[in-house]
């Protein structure tokens, strides 16, 4: 039997996941997984978080900590956050241990000891001020390609063009803002161009089965003729590079990055490790559209660079992007939903989660989340489809026979069933169309409602109990079936409907369901365990909450947007510069000064102040993000900068009329913006 190893793309250890990641990566991964583990294949299913990003050394600069300290602190909120969600990895390891280094620095100089680098020593970007060499992440400019202003030396996440720095126009370097100079290094390149002639257009082209945006944008790459590319970075944090004259250099993330999955492997497997990479083995990338270059052309060029058996990816499912309420998801505006944050404020809700980012999954092209979608989506499908029917047959059960299943006599034809809505199931997940398959479990699930409201067993029962038994006795086998299909889907909620049916399944009754050979059926006079409530539904007030902290997070950005001049030993201080604007945009701000005139906290809010401000002969309401660093006391008859023309919003059921601007230092201080001297409320900022 074949193994199979499956992969989820490392999450970088410099933030929380967000349903951004797991509707385009994890969830689907999980599904897949816990699938092919239910027809009894070898299975591996490996992540572990990234380490060594340029994102993680720039969070350490502004938080004045090591890199080490937000790699330690990120792996567990990840890891447990993972874990709580009911994803089934294997394991999830890390880059930062000794196992992947050593097995890294190992990769690195078998291809070295082949002569498969190129050594070249060339010009690069360096910070003068900061007296480093710059890092593709650490450089920002124009992207040739869109204009984009904010592109990064590497990608621009706004067209997914893949760039170097010396393609972008007007660079500056992330660190102090300063323009970089031209100074020379030697560092290791990979000859892609090439590897593109021996094997990348043998193997993209003969990959006829991978998903379309996936082919579409390896093909692309072709086309435009690969070029040889840095495998070593000039940096102080990260894997080094093993072989002599290469102090001071470090392994490109992207280059021992995706051996974290060979290492997390020989961590969990250290006896057989090399059978899930070699030999006859399927490899399966799980991805964003952001990495299909690096897992569909440069880690297969590394593998069969190697050579030694090492397998090269079989299939790479990469999803599209998710956006939110309609934006982008952006971590550095704290425009998100981070996972962590909702397992608390929505407790015991995994499955609804699960179950929304599944059904709008992103699979061909961007897809978008809203709260109110997800209420929706909870209560007319979950709670107003599924858990309906689950909670009438159940408690009708209880109600007419005591919770002890009749006899089966209905006539049904189960194979028809088994082809009808387990065998498309199946088949849709092992191709990767994981919404569609989904999409068929509540089908199963609209069948057994419709059935019940057809057959009326309340009714039948006072004519004819035969009848009735038998309806309820089917109807039960329909919740048997639908609890074993949720596993794959929704694992909590199937666990607890197969225990409120007081029931367990075997491994083998679970191959032969899923092979779309068996549906399962019920014994006679078995009784039912302790029936309640698989799902409740979402109130208003939930979401209201939900809305109120993503307005939130756009206030507190706007709030810490003003730049800070650094001083002469610290060249973090200055916030990022934004896109310039033209002097029309600034015109349509109605910037005044105001006076508070009384201010209070925000019952249940821990972050929010309600400010009532003096505007000339106006009062205005406003709620503000500021409780953490000032008390109501320390803010009343206090002159502020105000934003008058905002549009209002309700926080907190507070209408919040415009926003007071502040001032954020490198420590993450909020300063008020003040005029110099006194002057009257209502006067206008020009």
């Amino acid at each position: 039997m074949s193994k199979i190893t499956i992969t989820a793309a490392l999450p970088y250890a410099n933030g929380p996941v967000h349903i951004g990641h797991l509707a385009g990566v994890y969830i689907p991964a999980d599904i897949y997984a816990r699938f092919t583990r239910l027809l009894g294949k070898e299975v591996l299913f490996i992540c572990g978080s990234d380490e060594h990003g340029v994102p993680i050394t720039l969070r350490a600069k502004k938080e004045g900590v090591t890199p080490q300290d937000v790699v330690d602190r990120y792996n567990k909120i990840i890891g447990d956050s993972f874990r709580d969600l009911g994803i089934s990895f294997d394991i999830y390891s890390r880059t930062s241990n000794k196992t992947h280094h050593d097995l890294a620095q190992d990769f690195f100089k078998n291809l070295y000891n082949k002569k498969a680098f190129r050594e070249i020593s060339s010009e690069q970007y360096y910070d003068e001020q900061a007296q480093q060499f710059l890092a593709d992440r650490y450089i920002t400019g124009t992207c040739p390609k869109c204009s984009n202003e904010n592109a990064y030396g590497d990608q621009c996440e706004k067209c997914g063009s893949t760039l170097s720095p010396s393609e972008l126009i007007n660079p500056k370097s992330a660190l102090s803002g300063s323009i970089p100079v031209l100074k020379e290094t030697k560092n290791w390149y990979l000859p892609l161009d090439e590897i593109q002639k021996d094997f990348l257009n043998d193997y993209i082209n003969n990959n006829t089965h991978w998903k379309s945006n996936v082919s579409g944008q390896c093909k692309s790459w072709l086309n435009d003729g690969l070029r040889e590319r840095a495998m070593t970075r000039d940096l102080d944090w990260g894997i080094p590079v093993p072989v002599e004259g290469a102090d001071g250099k470090v392994l490109y993330v992207w280059f021992e990055a995706p051996i974290g999955y060979i290492s997390a492997t020989k961590e969990l497997r250290p006896d057989d490790w090399e059978q899930w990479w070699t030999g006859d083995t399927r490899l399966v990338h799980f991805i964003g559209k952001d990495n299909i270059v690096f897992h569909c052309i440069i880690f297969p060029a590394m593998l069969h660079l190697r050579g030694d058996g090492y397998v090269v990816p079989t299939d790479v499912p990469a999803n599209e992007f998710l956006n939110l309420e309609g934006q982008k998801i952006s971590t550095s505006r704290n425009w998100a939903v981070w996972l962590n944050e909702y397992l608390v404020d929505l407790p015991n809700k995994q499955d609804e989660l699960r179950y929304v980012l599944t059904s709008i999954a992103p699979e061909t092209k961007d897809s978008e989340f809203t709260w109110k979608d997800y209420q929706t989506r909870v209560n007319s499908e979950l709670v107003g489809i599924y858990g309906n029917f689950a909670n009438r047959v159940l408690v009708l059960m209880n109600k007419f026979y005591n919770g002890a299943i009749p006899a089966k006599t209905h006539n049904f034809n189960t194979t028809e069933l088994c082809n009808t809505y387990i065998a498309p199931i199946a088949k849709l997940i092992s191709e990767y169309k994981f919404r569609d398959a989904q999409f068929g479990l509540m089908e199963l699930a609209r069948f057994g409602n419709k059935y019940l409201a057809e057959q009326e067993p309340w009714k039948l029962i006072k004519t004819d109990e035969a009848a009735a038994a038998s309806v309820l006795q089917f109807a039960s086998e329909i919740l048997l079936n639908l609890a074993v299909l949720s596993e794959v889907f929704l694992p909590n909620t199937s666990q607890n409907l197969l225990n409120q049916l007081n029931i367990q399944i075997s491994e083998d009754e679970k191959r032969a369901f899923w092979e779309g050979t068996k549906w399962l059926d019920i014994p006679a006079n078995h009784n039912i365990g302790e029936v309640s409530l698989l799902f409740q539904k979402i109130e208003d007030d939930v979401i209201e909450m939900q809305m109120n902290k993503l307005q939130q997070s756009l206030v507190d950005n706007l709030a810490s947007a003003a730049p800070v001049a650094p001083s002469k030993t610290d060249v973090t201080q200055v916030a990022e510069p934004k896109a310039e604007i033209q002097y029309d945009d600034f015109a349509k701000l109605d910037l005044r000064v105001a006076k508070v005139l009384t201010c209070e906290k925000v019952e249940k809010a821990d972050k929010l102040l309600k400010l009532t401000l003096e505007v000339g002969t106006e009062t205005r309401t406003v709620v503000s993000g500021i409780a953490l660093h000032f008390t109501p006391e320390e803010v009343i008859g206090k002159s502020v900068l105000y934003l008058a023309n905002l549009a209002p919003r309700k926080m907190r059921g507070i209408e919040s009329q415009g926003m007071i601007l502040m001032a954020e230092n490198s420590d993450g201080k909020l300063y008020f913006m003040q005029p110099s001297a006194n002057i009257d409320s209502g006067s206008g900022v020009s």
